[in-house]
C-alpha cells in the first residue's frame, strides 16, 4: 500500500501498523473459504501482550479452510490520518480492510474499552448497529471476561462467546461453513448460531422494564434457543491448543517474553474477584507438558524470559519442581523465569528467590484490605503476620522494593480500614530497615485501586462507593502515607465509577456509548485521553443517570441485566458468599477442603452454609 508508505512515517511508533513480524502468518486468500479479523479495542502493545490472541490465532490459522488476521485501535495520530486519507482500518498481515473479512472478532478485556470498539467499526465503514448491517457486512462477535455481562453492547454486537474461546471457535467455525454452502441468510445464520452451546445473540432476545427503570424480565424472543447461555469451558488444558510458535513483536510490548498458562481459574474465592468465578474450575498443566511447551518457545521466539502465567501462579501444586526443572533447561543460557502473580506467604518469596536467580526486580503483594476483619468480609486469606513475615524474609534475602495492592471503597469499609493501610505499609517499611536496606534504596509502594462490583461475584448485589467518597478516601490515605521510602498511588475514581457503570449496565446503554463516542470518548482506559465531563455530557444527552448502574444497591429477587448468561456458579451460592460476606464469615478454598457448593462439580459433599432456603426464591435480602 503505497499511500501507507507516505503515512507511516508521520505517526508515533509505525511499527503498531506494519505487520511481518516473526511467526506472523500470512495465507492465500484464494485458498481459504473463511477469513477472521480478530480485533483488540486498544493499542497494539497492550494486544499483543494479550495470550488469548496468541492462542485463538493459532487454532484458526492451524486450519487449512480459515485464517485469522489482526488489527487493533489506531492511536489517534494514526487515527487522523486514516480519516485525512479516506483509508478503512485494515489488518496487519494482509492490509485489506476488515469489512473484506468474514467475521470481525473484538476480545472484550474492559470495560472502558466499548468505545474504541464502535470508533474501529466506524473506521471500517460498517454501520455501529447489528440491526443495519445486512448480508454485505462481515459477522461482528465479541468475546472475553466482559462478555458475561454483554447487554451494554447487545445492540453493536451480532453475537458474543461465552465462556472459553479455544472450546467454542471450531463449533463456530464449522456452522458458519455450513451456512456458507448452503447459503444461509444472516438471520438464519445467527438462529443455527444460538443453539450452538456458549453462544449468544442478543437480537433473538427480548428484555423488558419496569416503571422504576429495573429489568421485569429478559426472555427469548424466538423458539429453540436456549433461556440462560452456559459459558464454554476447557475440560483438559493438557489437550487444549497452545501456540509454541507465537507472533514476536517488532517493537516492544507490554508483556515482551513468553508466556506459558500453567494453571486456569482460581479457587480462593475472594469475593470482589470476577476472574476467580468465571474461570472456575481450576485445571493445571501437567509438569512435561509445561517443559515440552518451554522448549518449544525458546527455540521459535528468542525471548530470555518464560511467564508461568494464571490467576495465581504459585498455587499451580508442582510449581517448585516445574520452576527446577525449567531453569536447568535455560538458565544456562540466559532465560529466566518470572511468577507474574504471588501469595503473601514465605513460600513465594523462596520461588521468587529460586526464578530471579537470572534477574531479580520487584515484589507484589495483594492484602487488599488493611484490617483483618474486611479481608474476612472479602475472603482474602492473608494475615498482617502472613504479610510481615513474608516482607521481613524478602527484605533479608535482599529485595529492596516491594510493592502492595489494596482496595478502597470495599463493602463494609470503615476509617479503620483505612488506617490499616497505613499501618501496614509503614510496618512493611519498618521491616525493610530493620533488614538493613539502604535508606535511598527502599521503598514501598502502596497502590489503590477503586472496588468496582462485577456481575457474577458475590458482590454483585453492591453499589459502588459515590465518587465524592472515594476521593475523599484517597485524599486521607495520601495525608498519611507522607513518609520517606513510601510511595502512593491510585486510580482516577471516575474511571473507576464509569467502569462500574458499564459492568452492571443493561442495553439502554447503546445510547450514552454512542453520544460518548460522538464526543470524541475514546482510549478511555488512558489517564490521558479520559475525560469525565465528556460521559457525564452522554449520559446527559441519552436521559440516563449513571449513579443508577454504579450506585445502586440490588436485591437478591432483583432481575440483573446478566441473568440469562451463566458463568457455571449458582445464584444461590453466590448469595450465600455474599452473607458469609456481610457477617465476616470466612469460606475455605475448595481446593484444601470441602466443596463449597458454588454449583461447578454437583454431587459432591458440600461444606456448610449459613441457614437459609434451598432455592432462588428463598433468599435473604441484603442489608440496607
Amino acid at each position: 500500500m503505497d499511500l501507507l508508505d507516505q503515512i507511516l512515517p508521520q505517526v508515533q511508533k509505525p511499527a503498531r501498523y506494519t505487520g511481518g513480524e516473526w511467526n506472523a502468518v500470512r495465507k492465500d486468500w484464494s485458498k481459504v473459504e473463511l477469513k477472521v479479523a480478530f480485533a483488540f479495542p486498544d493499542v497494539y502493545e497492550v494486544g499483543m501482550s494479550h495470550l488469548g490472541l496468541q492462542i485463538l490465532y493459532s487454532i484458526v490459522n492451524t486450519r487449512k479452510d480459515t485464517l485469522m488476521e489482526r488489527v487493533f485501535a489506531p492511536w489517534p495520530d494514526m487515527e487522523e490520518k486514516l480519516r485525512e486519507y479516506n483509508l478503512s482500518l485494515f489488518t496487519l498481515e494482509s492490509c485489506r480492510p476488515i469489512r473484506d473479512f468474514d467475521v470481525i472478532a473484538f476480545t472484550l478485556q474492559y470495560e472502558l474499552s466499548y468505545t474504541n470498539i464502535l470508533n474501529m467499526l466506524e473506521l471500517a465503514g460498517l454501520p455501529l448497529h447489528s440491526s443495519l448491517r445486512g448480508e454485505e457486512y462481515p459477522l461482528v462477535i465479541a468475546g472475553g471476561p466482559c462478555a458475561f455481562n454483554p447487554e451494554p453492547l447487545a445492540s453493536f454486537i451480532d453475537l458474543f462467546v461465552i465462556g472459553e474461546g479455544e472450546e467454542a471457535i471450531g463449533d463456530f467455525l464449522e456452522v458458519c461453513r455450513s451456512a456458507r454452502a448452503r447459503n444461509l441468510s444472516k438471520p438464519d445464520l445467527l438462529l443455527e448460531l444460538a443453539q450452538v452451546p456458549g453462544i449468544y445473540v442478543p437480537a433473538l432476545y427480548r428484555v423488558e422494564y419496569l416503571d422504576d427503570g429495573a429489568i421485569a424480565k429478559i426472555e427469548t424472543a424466538v423458539a429453540g434457543i436456549p433461556n440462560r447461555v452456559h459459558k464454554r469451558v476447557v475440560r483438559d488444558l493438557d489437550l487444549a491448543p497452545y501456540p509454541t510458535k507465537p507472533i514476536v513483536p517488532s517493537t516492544e510490548i507490554v508483556h515482551d517474553r513468553m508466556m506459558i498458562e500453567v494453571l486456569r481459574g482460581c479457587t480462593r474465592g475472594c469475593r470482589f474477584c470476577q476472574a476467580g468465578v468465571i474461570y472456575r474450575p481450576v485445571r493445571e498443566k501437567k509438569p512435561e507438558t509445561v517443559r515440552g511447551l518451554a522448549k518449544e518457545l525458546v527455540k521459535s521466539t528468542g525471548y530470555d524470559e518464560i511467564s508461568l502465567t494464571s490467576l495465581s501462579s504459585s498455587d499451580y501444586t508442582p510449581v517448585r519442581s516445574v520452576i527446577k526443572s525449567l531453569m536447568e533447561d535455560h538458565a544456562g543460557r540466559g532465560v529466566g523465569v518470572s511468577l507474574p502473580s504471588l501469595r503473601v506467604d514465605n513460600f513465594s518469596v523462596q520461588l521468587a528467590k529460586e526464578v530471579q536467580k537470572v534477574r531479580r526486580s520487584g515484589l507484589t503483594f495483594a492484602p487488599e484490605a488493611g484490617t483483618q476483619r474486611l479481608r474476612d468480609v472479602i475472603n482474602k486469606g492473608v494475615t498482617e503476620e502472613d504479610l510481615m513475615s513474608t516482607a521481613t524474609v524478602a527484605f533479608q534475602e535482599g529485595w529492596q522494593a516491594i510493592k502492595l495492592y489494596f482496595m478502597i471503597g470495599l463493602p463494609t469499609e470503615t476509617t479503620e480500614d483505612l488506617d490499616g493501610i497505613v499501618y501496614l505499609a509503614r510496618g512493611v517499611l519498618a521491616r525493610g530497615k530493620r533488614a538493613g536496606v539502604p535508606r535511598g534504596r527502599l521503598r514501598v509502594t502502596v497502590s489503590v485501586s477503586s472496588f468496582v462490583p462485577k456481575a457474577h461475584t458475590p458482590f454483585q448485589w453492591e453499589p459502588q462507593a459515590p465518587m465524592a467518597e472515594l476521593k475523599e478516601k484517597q485524599a486521607y490515605l495520601a495525608a498519611r502515607l507522607r513518609e520517606r521510602g513510601i510511595v502512593l498511588n491510585y486510580h482516577d475514581p471516575g474511571t473507576s465509577f464509569i467502569e462500574a457503570v458499564f459492568a452492571r449496565g443493561d442495553r439502554r446503554l447503546d445510547a450514552v456509548l454512542e453520544k460518548a463516542r460522538s464526543l470524541g470518548c475514546k482510549f478511555d482506559g488512558w489517564s490521558e485521553h479520559f475525560s469525565l465531563d465528556r460521559w457525564l455530557e452522554a449520559f446527559r444527552q441519552a436521559g440516563l443517570d449513571p449513579a443508577w448502574y454504579a450506585n445502586r444497591r440490588y436485591d437478591y429477587e432483583s432481575r440483573l441485566p446478566w441473568d440469562h448468561i451463566s458463568a457455571g456458579v449458582s445464584k444461590r451460592f453466590l448469595a450465600q458468599e455474599h452473607r458469609r460476606a456481610l457477617d465476616g464469615v470466612v469460606t475455605d478454598d475448595c481446593r484444601t477442603g470441602l466443596c463449597t457448593g458454588c454449583g461447578l462439580c454437583p454431587g459432591l459433599e458440600v461444606a456448610p452454609f449459613f441457614a437459609g432456603g434451598e432455592g432462588d426464591a428463598q433468599l435473604p435480602h441484603p442489608v440496607q
